[in-house]
């Protein structure tokens, strides 16, 4: 069944830091010993790439097999990886340049500061036949603000609970401000050029939004979607179900564009399709499953937990068919027992720390990394 199924691959950022929970940057000096991680302009995190593939089992492995590798250099330093996605005990004022001769940080350090610290997830699905490309971004950044709702992890910063559920996408910067559901490819290249020649856009990678279609020669060659809103997911089991719960809508899509495809399907215009999205993305990263968010097929009010269990009926059929429907089990445990973000706060309403709580979360990555490690010793 493998033939049905797209590439998928991740972008994994990550916080190293102390037991205690606290940001530590070193990611200069990891990048020189460790081939397999790259540099984030501030060195308090670093990112690892993994190699596209269909299967689930191989995937799992990709994203494990580099957080071992790292644990294994930090471990010689006294240092750890950090769950969640902002700074949730570290310095909010001070910038802490990972490269000073690179002229891009120096950009990014001047406009946006810290608010470009994160941790996060961009998932990316190959997809070379461009009018389903589109077609699939359109949905997918439609349905967006479900894949954030499911991924949060981080209700704090610098020390303190912010009051939302996803502070990562509360304060990162959505660049450019204003982004169109596109019509096709030539729409969005016309749109990349005019935004590069006002200055909106420092260069192709300069789109920050929940989704984007990327390639090796953007924007004229294109042969991936990439959704970026997740925050960072460490349970990769949980991981992989949203991953896959993904896959399923654009396979569906892929099957049938008339029902799937927003610009088919919605009684909306284009330009109403994206206020809606962008919207929703906001109201998620507030209040993730507890939202309440507009359906873009009829614009009708949704609690965002009723949605996603929406969209697992709808692909129950194609899960059993490709014998997917066990990966999407954890999504299930989310919904029923809330997202990591859900769960720190009820603990840290009842007067658990924040570094109580992130150092839970540390032997929790460390004990899956384990389970793994001697899972695959027995083969």
């Amino acid at each position: 069944m493998t033939n049905f199924m797209l590439l998928k691959g991740f972008e994994v950022e990550l916080f190293t830091g102390t037991f205690a929970g606290e940001n530590v940057g070193v990611a200069s000096t990891i990048t020189k010993d460790l081939s397999d991680f790259v540099k984030e302009p501030d060195q308090r995190n670093l990112e690892y790439i993994t190699a596209p593939d269909q299967r689930y089992s191989v995937l799992k492995s990709a994203l494990l097999l580099p957080r071992l590798k790292l644990r294994k250099w930090l471990d010689s330093k006294k240092l750890t990886i950090l769950p969640g996605s902002t700074l949730s005990l570290g310095n909010v004022k001070n910038f802490e340049r990972s490269d000073l001769e690179n002229s891009y940080h120096a950009f990014i350090e001047k406009n946006y500061g810290t608010k470009v610290v994160t941790a996060s997830i961009h998932i990316n699905f190959g997809i070379d036949n461009l009018s389903l490309l589109f077609s699939a971004l359109r949905l997918v950044r439609c349905e967006a603000s479900l894949f954030l709702a499911l991924s949060a992890s981080s209700p704090f910063l610098g020390g303190n609970a912010t009051g939302s559920h996803s502070q990562r996408w509360i304060q990162f910067p959505k660049t450019p401000s204003n982004v169109p559901m596109f019509e096709d490819h030539a729409h969005y290249v016309t749109w990349v050029e005019d935004q590069l020649a006002q200055g909106n856009m420092q260069n192709e990678r300069h789109l920050w939004t929940s989704v984007r279609p990327n390639g090796p020669e953007r924007p004229h060659v294109l042969n991936r979607l990439e959704l970026r809103i997740c925050d960072l997911v460490t349970n990769v089991d949980l991981l992989l179900a949203i991953t896959a719960l993904l896959e399923l809508r654009i396979i569906n899509l892929k099957n049938n564009l008339k029902k799937y495809d927003p610009m088919k399907a919605s009684s909306k215009t284009l330009k109403e399709l994206a206020l809606l999205a962008d919207d929703n993305d906001l109201i998620a990263a507030k209040s993730s499953l507890d939202a309440n968010l507009s359906h873009w097929g009829s614009g009708r009010q949704i609690n965002c937990r009723d949605w996603i269990n929406e969209l697992l009926l709808d692909v129950t059929p194609m899960a059993k068919e490709l014998d997917m429907f066990e990966l999407l089990q954890p999504i299930k445990s989310v919904l029923l027992n809330g997202n990591q973000s859900m769960i720190w706060l009820n603990s840290y309403s009842k007067g658990v720390s924040i570094q109580s709580l992130l150092q839970k979360g540390i032997s929790e990555m460390e004990r899956e990394e384990t389970n793994f490690n001697q899972l695959k010793s027995t083969y």
